[in-house]
């Protein structure tokens, strides 16, 4: 091979979002790679549930989890920030293109890695979940985190060096890559210091509290946009939670 399995991965992913054709504009991506053998991943099973799967669940001959961050540039984040109760159109639009290029570069950089003679899987983005008890068989973030990507915000969400506006992908592949370190340090404010409640005091329906996350109350909230942005396809999107000081960077 020209360069390491890992470099190669980190360079399609990036190239692939700096030509991506879309209205929406994003910053750099980042790129982290887990161990299919991290012990973390035994204990997601334990903790979201038996129904997580384990990397080598995903793909039999699983040894490195691939996970990445799409940032979406300061305009978009601006738009959203505008009206805490109306979710902006340009949020909306970038949720539906992201979802439809994170695909597109699971499904690519799988041929790619196919003819270097290595296996890979990918989940969809989004909508991998049951719509009645809203689990999910495989959480983006959750995978994210192991493979160093962040740490878990009060917003429920992966708060990465980027900030938390953006979208995440994954992929079990069958190559050894080494693993990326995972931050030292809590990326979320309220984590770090106890000060900031923006995401609390943002989320439009109350659903968002210190303790706990309303799953039922948030989604009926996401259903309502959807039926808003009709002409974009299916767009149950909100993220007001992710508009504080932390959707940019985790500084």
């Amino acid at each position: 091979m020209d360069m390491a399995i890992g470099d190669k991965i980190v360079k399609f992913i990036t190239n692939s979002v700096l030509q991506a054709r879309t209205v929406t504009r994003y910053r750099e991506p980042l790129v982290g790679f887990a161990s299919a053998n991290d012990h973390l991943f035994t204990q997601i099973k334990q903790v979201i549930g038996p129904h997580h799967l384990h990397p080598r669940e995903m793909l039999p001959g699983a040894k490195t989890v691939v996970a990445f961050f799409i940032p979406f540039a300061e305009d978009v984040v601006k738009a959203n920030r505008r009206d805490k109760e109306k979710i902006a159109r340009e949020w909306a639009v970038a949720y539906i293109e992201t979802n439809r290029l994170i695909s597109e570069i699971c499904q690519e950089l799988t041929g790619v890695l196919r003819e270097e003679g290595i296996e890979a899987v990918a989940e969809k983005p989004t909508h991998n979940f049951n719509e009645q008890d809203l689990t999910a068989g495989w959480s983006h973030k959750s995978v994210a985190f192991v493979a160093g990507l962040g740490t878990f915000g009060l917003n429920r969400m992966l708060i990465t060096a980027s900030g938390c506006a953006g979208r995440l992908g994954t992929l079990v592949i069958s190559a050894g890559v080494p693993p990326t370190p995972r931050p030292t340090e809590e990326l979320c404010h309220y984590h770090r210091d106890g000060k900031c409640l923006y995401c609390v005091q943002n989320c439009p329906t109350g659903a968002l509290q210190v303790q706990q996350l309303d799953k039922q109350r948030c989604y009926k909230q996401l259903l309502e946009v959807d039926s808003l942005f009709s002409d974009l396809g299916l767009c149950d999107v909100c993220g007001k939670c992710a508009m504080g000081p932390c959707a940019m960077n985790a500084g």
